[in-house]
Parts: C-alpha cells; sequence; structure tokens
C-alpha cells in the first residue's frame, strides 16, 4: 500500500527510462489497484509488464472490496501475486483460498505469482519444510502438470519481510532446493526445472548478487527496494550475471 495514482505514474516514468534493453528476462511492476491504469499507459510501449497485488476468485458479484480477474485483464495485467504472507496474516487468507485463486488466475491467463514462506517461530522450531510443504501441496491442489507450469514460486520468508534481515544465500538455496524437489514429486523432474522459483524478503543491491547466482534461485520478489531506483540496481545486476 505504497504511492498514490501520481506518485506511482512518476516512477513508472523512471524506471521505463531506465530499463530500456533489459530483455534478458521478465520485469514485473505491481502497483496498487489505483493506481493499475495510469501505469498500464506509461509501461505500454515498454519491456515492463503488469502485475496486481491481489484478486478475488469470481468473475463479479457480492464481493465487496474485491477485484475480479476479468477487471484486471482490462487494464492488460498479465499476472498477480497471490497468497503473500501480508495477505495471510492479516487478512487471514488460507492455502484453501489460495488454491482457487490460483486456478482462477490460471483459467483467466494470468500468471499466478504464489507465495510461500515459514515465520520465525517455525523456522525455530525447525518446521520450515513441514510448512513450506503444506503450503504448496495444499496451493497447488488439483491443478495439472500442465497448468503448473504457468505458475511462478515466490519463496518469503516471512521472518525477513521488511525487517532488514535476509535469509543467508544457503537459507535460500535449501528452501528453494527443497521446493523445486518437492515440486519432482508431485509431478515431475522436467516441470519443476521450468517453474521459476523467486526469492522475497529484504531483497537489496548489497544482497541480491549472492542470492542470485544460487542454483534453484530464479529472480526475485522485490518489496522495499521495488519502491525506489534500487529496483533498477537490482535489474542491473541480473543482467551481467545473466548471458
Amino acid at each position: 500500500m505504497n504511492k498514490t495514482p501520481y506518485e506511482a505514474q512518476q516512477f513508472a516514468n523512471v524506471l521505463v527510462s531506465a530499463l530500456v534493453g533489459f530483455n534478458s528476462f521478465d520485469i514485473y511492476i505491481a502497483p496498487t489497484f489505483t493506481a493499475l491504469d495510469r501505469v498500464r499507459e506509461i509501461i505500454s510501449s515498454s519491456n515492463i509488464k503488469l502485475a496486481a497485488q491481489n484478486m478475488y476468485y469470481e468473475d463479479s458479484g457480492a464481493f465487496t472490496g474485491e477485484i475480479s480477474p476479468k477487471m484486471l485483464k482490462e487494464l492488460n495485467v498479465s499476472a498477480v501475486i497471490i497468497g503473500h504472507s501480508e495477505r495471510r496474516k492479516i487478512f487471514g487468507e488460507s492455502d484453501e483460498l489460495i488454491n482457487k485463486k490460483i486456478k482462477k488466475a490460471i483459467s483467466e491467463g494470468l500468471t499466478p505469482i504464489f507465495c510461500i514462506g515459514e515465520t520465525l517461530e517455525e523456522r525455530q522450531k525447525g518446521l520450515t519444510f513441514c510448512v513450506l510443504e503444506k503450503q504448496v501441496r495444499e496451493g497447488l491442489y488439483g491443478i495439472s502438470k500442465e497448468d503448473v507450469s504457468k505458475v511462478i514460486i515466490a519463496y518469503e520468508p516471512v521472518w525477513a519481510i521488511g525487517t532488514g534481515v535476509v535469509a543467508t544465500p544457503q537459507q535460500a538455496q535449501e528452501a528453494h532446493e527443497f521446493v523445486r524437489k518437492l515440486l519432482a514429486q508431485m509431478y515431475d523432474e522436467q516441470t519443476a526445472q521450468q517453474i521459476t522459483i523467486l526469492y522475497g524478503g529484504s531483497v537489496t543491491p548489497e544482497n541480491w548478487f549472492g542470492l542470485f547466482v544460487k542454483k534453484d534461485i530464479d529472480g526475485a520478489l522485490v518489496g522495499g527496494a521495488s519502491l525506489k531506483e534500487s529496483f533498477i540496481e537490482l535489474a542491473k545486476i541480473m543482467s551481467r550475471v545473466i548471458i
């Protein structure tokens, strides 16, 4: 919940100018709902894609305050963040609800950015892998091998979001590797390798290189650093690594 429509429009202009020619990887920005239309106009002729921060799983109806996938598609939104830890914690979103949203996003041609991650208490109790397995299995329940390849997974340790504390490259890699192996069990090895797994949690230009070079970390779900020009520095680091 950052940036007014005007502020988002101004920042989108900065990003479009700075990120020209960055075509070796996908760049999505996910402004708040009220800024989607203005940002869409700014990035329409650029290499930047538009994402939304959430959606509901129905087309329309008595769901006051919710946004449908059809509304997003009319604004040329191509991806949507689903199951972010703040949605889970503050708004009580369950794995079952998240599963419905993922299925609906896929059916509407939107790319789900499916967030998973453990709390500090869960990590300290040694429950990280148990939590991740439950979230992945229930979030992807009933989704076919063909459709799961359309999902982007974002591992975001809750204890590292907005805290300034970042998972070490080894901690992040262990979680990503676990998720990749779990996907291979649920589907197959080829499918697991095709799925993009992002890391999210206090990513900055100072720590990003050490994370991104890890085998199973394919990109980042950027929080605070996406609100300022640090986002451009992250893209520059990725462009130097990807050949």
